[in-house]
């Protein structure tokens, strides 16, 4: 799950080759997205349109104005884009000028080619806002672009996504038959959530295989606690799948339990966790770090001093031995979180290289409730390591194979519980 931050503070909240078939058509779509995009970030006054002249006629000049020192920028090809569009097409009738702005706007937005930065029409800037906030419709799958692919980053714990099978690093070819290459991941959530014991078929190719399958999926209700708490062998075992709204108010209650409880050491398992709100990330963090202690550093590429995220006054578990679980589907907040701990020393992890998804997402609500979550800084750990592309490391590389799941075997954890005890 990506970070993103609201009221300019960078916080989740305080918290390509398809088009080669066509280049030219393509192209020309390509700039209308450029001029439609544009016209929105100075303010043009856009409502719903009426009218699809008027609304023509009106982005034209607005363009005009805009481009009116750029040489290499003929603004004239918008109207000769939007005509042909109006003109030409096969099925005019269908023509929705709301589609074609919003698919204008994403257009531009993903032509940046950073799988972070992404448009949100209305609905789908509701459904990111009912994710975090821990309850959404569909399969439990978080997805993103890696290396030009759409895929999985993780299928969270008992939801159907796992259930069906679904692993982190699995590419998604298509959705019910539609191809998703050149689908940004905000998109490709459109076909995947629907109505509550729907199905959806997702064609597959899993890591490591060069053999697509297809999975049957029902989708159902996504209710997500953050945080779960269990013990075993008399080691305290926390599982956090989210950072979420609800993830702090949870693991204060287990902090008091382990403390309770005294055991012999503590389990962060933080596999398959995309991420969530970097504030949280922050919180969790402040259980084991002073108070005052860097967190993450945020860095920009302007001149903006770096931000540094501090850790806050918590019950502290920084006595009990610790070991962090991760994977390739821990993300975001979740390396923020293995990153200060490791460079602390508080922690050993155990796992495999975390997926390297350490930038900052800004969400920039629109006028008429759509937002835009786009990428303005990164993260690096309290000791200055880039997490973006590059991920947390483990102390202890351990892999989990397709034969230990199938057989319900555990290595990693199993590993952890040694080192507790060494």
């Amino acid at each position: 799950m990506d970070q993103f931050s609201t009221n300019n503070q960078p916080v989740d909240k305080n918290k390509k080759s398809w088009w080669k078939k066509a280049a030219k058509f393509y192209a020309s779509i390509f700039l209308l997205a450029i001029f439609f995009v544009i016209g929105i970030v100075v303010g043009i006054q856009y409502s719903e349109p009426q009218d699809s002249k008027q609304v023509l006629d009106q982005t034209s000049q607005e363009l005009k104005n805009i481009f009116s020192k750029q040489d290499n920028i003929d603004t004239s090809l918008f109207e000769e884009v939007w005509n042909v569009l109006h003109n030409e097409y096969l099925d005019k009738a269908n023509i929705n000028d709301q589609d074609l702005f919003y698919g204008a706007i994403s257009g531009m937005v993903d032509a940046l080619g950073d799988p972070h930065t992404m448009f949100f029409d209305p609905k789908l800037t509701r459904e990111f806002t009912q994710e975090l906030e821990g309850s959404f419709s569909g399969i439990g799958a978080e997805i993103g672009l890696r290396d030009g692919y759409l895929v999985v980053i993780a299928a969270l714990a008992g939801t159907p996504a796992e259930q069906a099978g679904l692993k982190s690093g699995d590419r998604i070819l298509a959705v019910d038959g539609k191809d998703m290459a050149g689908i940004s991941s905000s998109e490709a959530v459109t076909y995947i959530r629907g109505e509550r014991g729907t199905e959806v078929i997702l064609t597959i190719l899993p890591k490591n295989s060069e053999t697509s399958k297809q999975l049957t999926i029902v989708r159902e209700k996504i209710d997500i606690p953050s945080v779960v708490y269990k013990t075993e062998d008399n080691i305290a075992i926390i599982e956090i799948s989210n950072f979420n709204d609800d993830t702090d108010e949870r693991l204060a209650k287990v902090a008091q339990q382990i403390i309770n409880d005294n055991p012999s050491g503590v389990i962060i398992d933080l596999r398959n966790n995309p991420g969530g709100y970097l504030s949280t990330a922050v919180e969790v963090a402040s259980y084991w770090l002073e108070p005052e202690q860097v967190v993450v550093r945020e860095t920009f590429s302007d001149k903006r001093k770096d931000q540094d995220y501090k850790a806050l006054k918590r019950n502290s578990l920084a006595h009990f031995k610790t070991v962090v679980l991760v994977n390739e589907g821990s993300a975001s907040a979740s390396e923020i979180l293995a990153g200060a701990l490791q460079d602390y020393n508080l922690a050993q992890i155990v796992g495999t290289t975390t997926f390297g998804k350490g930038s900052v997402q800004q969400l920039m609500d629109l006028k008429d409730k759509s937002s835009v979550k786009i990428t303005v800084a990164k993260w690096l750990t309290p000791n200055g390591r880039t997490i973006e592309g590059q991920g947390i490391v483990p102390d202890h590389k351990i892999d989990l194979s397709v034969e230990d799941y199938e057989k319900e075997l555990d290595p990693q954890l199993n590993r952890a519980k040694e080192l507790i005890f060494e």
